[in-house]
């Protein structure tokens, strides 16, 4: 039997649990902190992660988690609403495969996938480690020593793993220039005013955005621009200083903002890594491919990313070989994702009024019918590749195949119309190795009939997918 040590039990180190799990691996997963973690954001979960979720039977108990938002609504400092997204035209377009949860609820329900069946440690984590010829010998911070067959570092964008291995995180750390922050509330008056609408301050600069939960509180997130990449060592104070200006219920949540030990702050970066694998051992997640909530979909690739992993593994054949496969079929996906994130950072958070301005037009054009269809092409990244297409990748071709698609080669279930079936498997073909791939085109994965060469657009930004507006051209 093989076994594998997952450092970090977070999305993506969870997802990996699972799915190797599923095919007979020992698995256990190491956690630095205490017990998982209540503060989170609000996401958007679509595209290839909710295509993995679906494979892996999840989405019954996702949505049972998800929230039924109506409406994203940009609102002024003195509370008027000055722009908005409705939420279920916005699902449409990607067929209604679009599920909005709470950060923290889906790694609850990938733990109850993996509890199980895998062993997960809290309060534990990895101390020290040494390369073998066929695997790795680790000594974890308990004193426990194992010896596996595989170390995957799904512990973060500031990855210890990543360090032991691969070098200083500064060489790898793309600062984006903004900090973030997320706390849970209890204030019913802020509760009432927000409804079922997920909520942003309309501001430059600075923005604070508000939505309740199912338990009666309120969760907050919180972006601000910051030239300083250093996170203040009293965060609540620094959430005090920052945010004094939105106005609306601004100050209320301030008030009840808790102290640092309860609050989740971090800066805004990209991790960007040469070489995401190293003898027996691999990076996973944001460990590696941080695309940052300016660029949206970290949670969905996060899941996705660990499943062409976890299939890539478990196909056959070497463990190096495995990931290899992986890094190259998923690597182009996180850089695409990268560069939007990078391009639509004036939009997340404008800078001026005259962006603000121009955010709220973008916002107002994108209601005007037929325009949805055209947003819809830059929802999920440039090029039609599925997660099927992704996982072909892994599978041991006849060589007298050659690159001739075979009808099971066929997305069984991709989203979208025949004609975007028929170039998702076009690009498909052009994927296999062997085959040369136009310098121009770079794969990312999507389910519109986006051309190769349009920019990529989100519809799902981490905290929430339609926070940003205007990202190269398109809206949310």
């Amino acid at each position: 039997m093989m076994r594998a040590l997952i450092c970090g039990a977070g999305i993506a180190g969870l997802a990996l649990a699972q799915r190797l799990s599923a095919h007979g691996w020992a698995v256990t997963v190491v956690e630095r902190a205490p017990r998982p973690r209540e503060q989170g954001y609000m996401i958007d979960f679509f595209g290839l992660g909710y295509d993995a979720a679906e494979a892996m039977g999840l989405l019954p108990r996702l949505r049972e988690l998800a929230y039924p938002i109506e409406e994203v609504s940009y609102v002024d400092a003195s509370g008027r609403r000055r722009a908005g997204i409705d939420y279920v035209r916005a699902a449409r377009l990607v067929d209604g495969r679009l599920l909005t949860l709470m950060r923290p609820d889906l790694e609850r329900a990938l733990r109850e996938q993996v509890a199980p069946e895998a062993e997960l440690r809290f309060g534990c984590t990895v101390g020290s480690l040494d390369l073998l010829p066929a695997g790795v010998r680790v000594v974890l911070t308990d004193s426990t020593v194992m010896e596996v067959d595989l170390l995957v570092g799904a512990d973060g964008i500031h990855s210890s793993i990543r360090q032991m291995v691969f070098g200083d995180e500064a060489q790898f750390f793309r600062y984006l220039g903004f900090h973030t922050a997320a706390y849970v509330f209890d204030d019913p008056v802020i509760r009432r005013r927000i409804g079922s609408s997920y909520a942003l301050t309309d501001t430059v600069d600075r923005a604070m955005g508000f939505y309740g939960l199912r338990d009666g509180r309120v969760a907050a997130f919180a972006v601000h621009r910051d030239p300083v990449a250093v996170i203040p060592a009293d965060t609540r104070a620094a959430m005090r200083r920052a945010y004094s200006s939105p106005g609306w219920v601004a100050p209320r949540a301030l008030a009840a903002c808790p102290p640092p030990c309860d609050l989740f702050y971090d800066l805004v970066a990209q991790v960007e890594v040469p070489q995401w694998h190293h003898g027996r051992v691999v990076l996973l997640g944001d460990a590696c491919q941080a695309v940052s909530l300016l660029a949206g979909q970290g949670a969905s690739l996060a899941v996705a990313g660990a499943y062409v992993l976890g299939e890539q593994l478990t196909a056959g054949g070497p463990v190096e070989d495995a990931l290899s496969r992986y890094e190259q079929a998923w690597k182009p996906v996180v850089q695409a994702k990268q560069e939007a994130g990078r391009r639509s950072a004036q939009w997340f958070l404008p800078s001026s009024r005259l962006r603000l301005r121009l955010r709220r037009t973008a916002l107002k054009l994108a209601a005007v019918p037929g325009a949805d269809r055209i947003i819809g092409a830059g929802l999920v990244g440039r090029t039609p590749r599925s997660l099927t297409d992704l996982r072909m990748r892994g599978r041991r071709r006849n060589p007298s195949e050659g690159n001739r698609a075979t009808p099971q080669d066929e997305p069984e279930s991709t989203p979208g119309s025949t004609r975007c079936r028929k170039r998702s498997l076009r690009w498909a073909r052009s994927s296999y190795p062997g085959r040369q791939r136009s310098a121009n085109a770079v794969p990312v994965p999507g389910l519109s009939c986006a051309d190769p060469a349009e920019p990529s657009g989100t519809v799902g930004q981490e905290p929430s997918a339609a926070s940003v507006v205007g990202q190269e051209g398109s809206s949310p």
